[in-house]
């Protein structure tokens, strides 16, 4: 690539990545001289199912400018990348493949089934790490890690059977998250909330004793069909005499009673609001508090039970709706119906709206684990950064919840349960010893019975995927085994991650890190900004309002792409999207280029010896005034970047290095030094110094425009016998 043309990325950025993996320093163990302070980042793992987009390729940006610096502070730097089994969204993506070729995942079976989706992650699965590589990212891809690989597995059983054993795992009924379609209860984060229009709908409950009604306000009058209570809070007069009373349950005409509970929002519709504890997790919660039973009406595919009465029994959902809303109207018990807007939950991965169902489920008590992680945090064995989001995590903390940890798919890590056959023969000479037979056995492997010749049935479910997760940054490293990795590497330094799942897996891997490894597992949490459109909404592929980090990198570039993400990175909770900032990137990528030009144009064949100074070994001497401006510029410079770095401000350290290459050393001291260059007296000392700031603000801009700055260094060292990749040169001091 010719310097007098303009920097084109293209010609660059391939051959640069490739130079760099040639060298093999993405590696710890094979970078040069003895390093013996390390600095170890774990890759939040991406799912196999995903396309890199904004948030991904800020966040892997930013872990990148702090691996570029501590590797050029003479660190032995550890980025250790992955991929995530990603449970549902990765059975939900194989299930519509093979719909396409008219084929069922029950039809193929369990085995077949799973045998298709490993076919799709070899195919697929390393797509967004190949993307990864575009952006300029350099984790060593040596140790990339999946989370069912065998020796993941084997720590997410030992991790489980390690909870079980100590009483924290056990199995319950509760109201969980449900999608019909994926017939399989899901977790918060994979819960999506849409705003729509609906129906308030007022239903007059007739009190027992005929003297009058309490009315009743619902967006789902279907699940009126399983109330067990009417609840009002004890603090309402309006209701204060109808407390310990009872109503008759319309269409149902069963007896329920009125209860009084602090949970209650005097505020909502009228105040009195009606209890089905199998179908929201509300109502559950004051189910037990009142010791209320829980009829299910609802089953797993969304069909109304025969505990649903007559009216509904076999309907779908809303035209069990339908149908309660026409029974109402004849019995004349329907109040009125006002337009209501709410947000209502859907699956993330197939759209299908949440049905909350009473299942029975494997939980971890939360109890022990949050004491851990609370304690981590207030003795700042890990610091969140910014600050604000320590107090969120803590909030949060004081309400977790018992975490269900059970999946009814087919992907991901099965459950180590054996259930024994309900059928069993005595064995000769138990025979009054089968009543001994477990239920159940949770074990590595499978069990045999003391007692009997049936055998145990391994659990058809599988564990959320965020257990699996909540052990990456120490399972990647060889956990349980001691091995070399884990004892060099762990705890890690690092990691970064968006708001949204702060407490669904920032908080569990610092508790899963102090209860299997007795440290918290990294120094600093980051919480980077959420990457919103220009009106400040939600980005959305659905909506074509996405933005493709691959497509602005083929436009503009990788340095131009990382720029514009970095430059509004600003410690604001939200970035409102503007491509104008990449567009920026690209023409401060030019100002490098041709500044650089200027400077290797004005050094002729002493290259060799100009680059000695930039070293830092020596340095230059000032003989104008201009000379002690930029000097004393650069020091500042190197000392705000490098502050800026560590205090995890990268948006900050990219404006700081900007302002003073363009307005400070391009505009100022590049024209000075023209002028300067013209004179006999002034021009050895002038070019010291242009060799001596530039190659020093490459080495700054290195970690945010990684592409432009190596290929402009090997320009500088064309002449030179042996080099060093800027990748791996001595940070300045």
């Amino acid at each position: 690539m010719k310097f007098d043309s303009p920097y084109n990325p293209k010609e660059v950025e391939e051959k640069i990545y490739k130079l760099w993996e040639k060298s093999g320093f993405f590696n710890p163990d094979k970078l040069p001289n003895k390093r013996t302070k390390k600095f170890s980042v774990m890759m939040a793992p991406p799912n196999i199912t995903g396309s890199l987009h904004l948030g991904h390729a800020l966040e892997n940006i930013s872990i990148d400018i702090l691996m570029r610096m501590k590797r050029m502070q003479g660190f032995k730097t550890l980025w250790l990348p992955g991929i995530d089994h990603a449970g549902i969204a990765t059975q939900n993506v194989v299930e519509k493949e093979l719909r396409k070729q008219e084929i069922r995942r029950r039809d193929l079976g369990r085995e077949k089934f799973i045998e298709k989706v490993w076919e799709w992650k070899e195919k697929y699965g390393h797509i967004i790490l190949d993307q990864l590589k575009k952006l300029g990212a350099l984790p060593d891809w040596s140790r990339v890690r999946f989370t069912l690989d065998a020796d993941y597995v084997k720590a997410v059983q030992e991790a489980f059977i390690h909870y079980y054993k100590k009483g924290w795992i056990y199995r319950g009924e509760r109201v969980v998250n449900w999608c019909p379609r994926c017939e399989t209860s899901i977790s918060d984060l994979e819960v999506e909330y849409k705003e729509e229009k609906a129906k308030l709908y007022y239903i007059k409950y007739p009190l027992a004793d005929k003297s009058d009604f309490i009315t009743v306000a619902t967006t789902r009058p279907e699940t009126m069909l399983g109330d067990t209570a009417v609840a009002v809070n004890p603090k309402d007069k309006r209701y204060k005499n109808l407390i310990g009373k009872f109503a008759i349950l319309p269409i149902q005409n069963r007896k329920i009673p009125i209860v009084a509970d602090h949970s209650i929002d005097m505020k909502f519709g009228t105040g009195a609001v009606k209890i089905t504890p199998a179908h929201d997790i509300t109502d559950f919660e004051i189910s037990l508090r009142h010791d209320l039973p829980k009829p299910q009406i609802i089953d797993e595919k969304g069909i109304m039970t025969a505990e649903a009465g007559k009216i509904c029994e076999g309907l779908k959902v809303n035209d069990c709706r339908n149908k309660v809303i026409e029974k109402l109207q004849e019995i004349d018990l329907l109040k009125r119906i006002e337009d209501y807007a709410h947000n209502a939950a859907y699956c993330e991965r197939c759209g299908t709206k949440i049905e909350p169902q009473l299942s029975k489920q494997w939980f971890l008590k939360m109890e022990e684990p949050v004491k851990l992680a609370m304690k981590a945090i207030k003795n700042k064995e890990t610091a969140i950064y910014p600050k604000k989001w320590e107090n969120v995590l803590i909030d949060r903390l004081n309400n977790e919840r018992d975490w269900n940890v059970s999946r009814q798919l087919w992907w991901g890590h099965r459950l180590p349960i054996w259930f024994h056959e309900p059928k069993c023969e005595p064995r000769k000479g138990h025979e009054s010893d089968i009543v001994k037979c477990q239920e159940f056995i949770v074990s590595l492997e499978e069990p045999k019975c003391q007692f009997c010749d049936a055998k145990f049935v391994q659990s058809p479910d599988v564990l959320d995927t965020w257990f699996s997760s909540a052990l990456w940054p120490f399972a990647t490293l060889g956990w349980p085994d001691k091995v070399q990795d884990l004892q060099n590497y762990y705890p890690t330094d690092f990691i970064t991650s968006a708001r949204e799942i702060l407490n669904i897996w920032i908080l569990k891997m610092i508790f899963s890190g102090k209860e299997f490894t007795g440290k918290s597992p990294f120094r600093a949490a980051h919480i980077h900004a959420t990457i919103l459109t220009r009106e400040g909404k939600r980005m959305s592929k659905s909506l074509g309002t996405g933005v493709d980090p691959m497509s602005l990198i083929e436009k503009y570039g990788a340095d131009a792409t990382r720029f514009g993400l970095t430059w509004q990175a600003m410690g604001n909770q939200d970035i409102h999207w503007s491509e104008e900032h990449v567009i920026a990137g690209k023409k401060f990528c030019n100002k490098i280029w041709n500044a650089s030009r200027f400077v290797i144009q004005n050094a002729n064949s002493k290259i060799p010896a100009f680059a000695k100074a930039s070293t830092g070994k020596q340095n230059p001497k000032s003989k104008t005034a201009a000379d002690k401006k930029i000097l004393t510029g650069l020091k500042k410079l190197q000392k705000d970047v490098e502050k800026s770095i560590e205090k995890y401000e990268f948006g900050k350290a990219l404006h700081r290095l900007y302002d003073f290459f363009w307005h400070q050393y391009a505009d100022v001291y590049i024209e000075a030094a023209k002028r300067q260059l013209t004179d006999k007296k002034l021009q050895v000392a002038t070019q010291n110094i242009l060799f001596y700031v530039h190659l020093n603000l490459l080495k700054l801009l290195h970690p945010f425009l990684p592409f432009i700055t190596e290929e402009i260094w090997s320009r500088f060292f064309v002449n030179k016998k042996s080099r060093n990749l800027l990748l791996i040169e001595n940070w300045p001091k």
